[in-house]
C-alpha cells in the first residue's frame, strides 16, 4: 500500500504471522532465561569491581593532593623536581600551524578537524502491531527524507531503494590533525595529555577565499554544489572544528590556558603512578589552583560510582525479568491473572535486584572499610521486609 505525497517518500508495509503456540512461546522464553542469566552474573563482576575501582581512585587522588609541587615557573625546568608529581598551569604553544592545503586552510591550534558531510536519503520507520483473524499483524510506514550526515547511508538496506539511492562513498574524506608537539611553557605534554584537549569549537570561513571553483563558501561551509540552497543528494559540505588554539589569533583570540598535575621526567609530563594503584594524568581547561583540580577529579569519580551502580542494578534487574518470565508465559493465555502475576514478578525483580546489589556493594567495600561495609549488607534487607510487610496478613482460621 503506497501513499502518494507527490515523490513517492512513504509506504506501508503489512505483514502477518500466524499468533506462536504455547511450546513455541516457552522456547522463545527459554533463550531469553540463558541471557538473563548471562546478564544476571556480569551484573555481580560489575558492581563488585566498580567499588574497588571507586575506593582505589579516590585514595589515589588523596595521595597525590598530598604530594603534588606547584611550580613557581613554567618556562624553566627545574632537576629537583625530577620524578615528581607537578602542577602547572598556562597557555598552549606548538612549534607550528596545521594545515587543510585542500581548502588553503591554517591554524594555530593542537587539533583541526574536517568534518565532511554528505546530502543523502534517511530512512525512517514506525511499526504497531495488533491481532487480527488469529494472526498478528505489524504495519510499518518507511518514511524517506534528505538530509546532511557526516556518516555514509547504506541505501541498500532500505524498505525501497528504487528512488532513494546514496552514493557508496564520499568524494571528500573527514580527518583530525594534532599537532606533534604541544607544550605549556618550556613542558612537553604526553600523547595522553594530548587526547584529553577535545573541547572542538567550529572554525568560522568568514575570512576565507572559495578554494576551486567547483567550491563555494556559504557561512561556515564550504559546499560542493552547484546549488547551496538546494543541494542534490550526493553534495558534500565541509566544515572545520579545532581545539586548543596554540597562539594569540585576531579573530579567535589568545591562546588557550590549560591545567596539568602530572609527573615531570625531564622536560616532559607523563602519568604518575600512585602507591594506591591509580595513574594521574590531569589536564584541565582553564587556570585551577591544585584543591580546585583535585575537587573535580574527586566528582568525576562519584558521578562515574553511581553511574556504574545504577547500570549495575539495572543488568541485574533485567537478568533477573528474563529469568522468571517463564511464570508470565505459563499464565499468558489469561488475561487477568497475566496482568497480576506480571506486577508481582516486577516486584520481585525489583526487591531482589535492590538487595543482592546492595549486598554485592557491600562485599567490594568489604577489604577497604569493612564497618561501612556492614552497614551496607544490613540495608540490603529493607527491601525484602518491605516487600513483605505489603503483602496482606492469611486470615486466621
Amino acid at each position: 500500500q503506497f501513499c502518494d505525497t507527490g515523490s513517492r517518500k512513504e509506504h506501508v508495509k503489512i505483514t502477518s504471522q500466524s499468533k506462536p503456540g504455547f511450546l513455541e512461546r516457552l522456547s522463545e522464553t527459554s533463550g531469553g532465561m540463558l541471557m538473563g542469566l548471562v546478564t544476571f552474573l556480569l551484573s555481580f563482576y560489575l558492581l563488585f569491581t566498580n567499588e574497588g575501582r571507586a575506593l582505589r581512585t579516590a585514595k589515589s587522588l588523596d595521595e597525590g593532593l598530598s604530594l603534588v609541587i606547584s611550580l613557581d615557573s613554567i618556562h624553566s625546568v627545574s632537576q629537583q623536581n625530577e620524578g615528581r608529581l607537578v602542577h602547572l598551569a598556562g597557555p598552549l604553544s606548538t612549534s607550528k600551524p596545521l594545515f587543510d592545503p585542500s581548502y588553503g586552510l591554517s591554524i594555530w591550534a593542537v587539533k583541526l578537524k574536517r568534518n565532511v558531510e554528505m546530502y543523502q536519503w534517511v530512512e525512517r520507520e514506525e511499526s504497531t502491531e495488533y491481532e487480527e483473524n488469529g494472526e498478528i499483524k505489524k504495519e510499518t510506514k518507511y518514511s524517506y527524507d534528505t538530509e546532511w550526515k557526516s556518516e555514509v547511508v547504506n541505501s541498500r538496506n532500505f524498505d525501497r531503494e528504487i528512488g532513494h539511492k546514496n552514493p557508496s562513498a564520499m568524494a571528500v574524506e573527514s580527518f583530525t590533525a594534532v599537532s606533534p608537539n604541544v607544550q605549556v611553557g618550556g613542558f612537553v605534554l604526553s600523547t595522553g595529555l594530548v587526547d584529553k584537549i577535545d573541547d572542538f569549537k567550529q572554525l568560522s570561513l568568514s575570512n576565507l577565499e572559495d578554494p576551486h571553483a567547483d567550491v563555494t563558501r556559504g557561512g561556515d561551509y564550504f559546499y560542493h554544489s552547484d546549488n547551496p540552497r538546494r543541494p542534490e543528494v550526493g553534495d558534500l559540505r565541509v566544515s572545520f572544528f579545532y581545539a586548543g588554539l596554540s597562539g594569540d589569533d585576531p579573530h579567535l583570540g589568545a591562546a588557550d590556558k590549560v591545567t596539568v598535575i602530572a609527573r615531570q621526567r625531564g622536560d616532559q609530563l607523563v602519568p604518575y603512578h600512585t602507591k594506591s594503584g591509580d595513574v594521574l594524568h590531569i589536564l584541565y581547561p582553564g587556570d585551577l589552583s591544585v584543591e580546585e583540580v583535585f575537587q573535580k577529579e574527586h566528582e568525576s569519580n562519584n558521578m562515574k560510582t553511581w553511574a556504574l551502580r545504577a547500570a549495575g542494578w539495572l543488568a541485574m534487574f533485567v537478568g533477573i525479568s528474563l529469568m522468571i518470565r517463564i511464570f508470565h508465559t505459563l499464565v499468558d493465555w489469561f488475561p487477568v491473572v497475566r496482568d497480576l502475576v506480571n506486577i508481582g514478578l516486577k516486584a520481585f525483580a525489583f526487591c531482589v535486584a535492590s538487595s543482592l546489589s546492595l549486598l554485592t556493594i557491600s562485599l567490594g567495600w568489604l577489604f577497604y572499610r569493612p564497618l561501612w561495609a556492614l552497614l551496607i549488607a544490613s540495608l540490603s534487607i529493607v527491601p525484602i521486609v518491605v516487600a513483605k510487610s505489603r503483602v496482606p496478613p492469611k486470615k486466621q482460621q
